[in-house]
């Protein structure tokens, strides 16, 4: 991947946990799919898994193994409920964690929703080279995110720094 200080587009894979969405009602899903688009990157897949520790595990380590994608988007099961269990799937497939994102995300979040973003667990890390991020499933969550956050670092553009210009380094050893 070279990097000349223009814009490379990034690979990214989109997954929804839910119980409840399908195709037609996935509306984070939705977005985020043609935001990635819109932005200029490529949407190398989309799928929606129940909330589901394996499941949702085997999913993203599907798209960790597939060397065609750089990075995942996640939204839903970032909350508390029983049933939310995405950071605890995905976590455990971190090289390493993205500290700073949940602490961006959160700072974000606070001037749309105030003091209920502590509900959130958004999170994410770098699994075998490739960049995770899991948001909350409200559309506001997910909109917030990638407009507010992602869609910046990965911009090979986004000045000082980003994460696109890190990415030929991850795999050092």
């Amino acid at each position: 991947m070279g990097l000349s200080g223009g814009f490379v587009p990034v690979s990214i894979a989109v997954l929804t946990v839910s119980d409840t969405r399908t195709q037609e009602s996935d509306s984070s899903g939705f977005y985020l799919a043609g935001a990635i688009e819109a932005a200029g990157h490529r949407l190398a897949a989309r799928a929606i898994v129940p909330d589901d520790v394996a499941k949702i595990r085997a999913a993203a380590r599907a798209w960790i193994d597939d060397p065609e994608v750089d990075a995942i988007i996640s939204t839903g099961g970032t909350g508390l409920t029983g049933r939310d269990v995405t950071p605890e799937a995905v976590a455990p497939l971190f090289d390493k964690v993205i500290e700073g994102f949940a602490i961006m995300f959160h700072s974000i979040s606070f001037q749309s929703v105030g003091l209920s973003t502590i509900q959130s667990r958004a999170c994410a890390g770098v699994a075998n080279g490739t960049f995770i991020f899991c948001l909350p499933g409200s559309g506001g969550a997910v909109r917030d995110g990638w407009e507010k956050l992602i869609v910046h670092q990965l911009d090979a553009r986004t000045r000082p720094c980003n994460l696109v210009e890190i990415m030929p380094r991850l795999g050092e050893r």
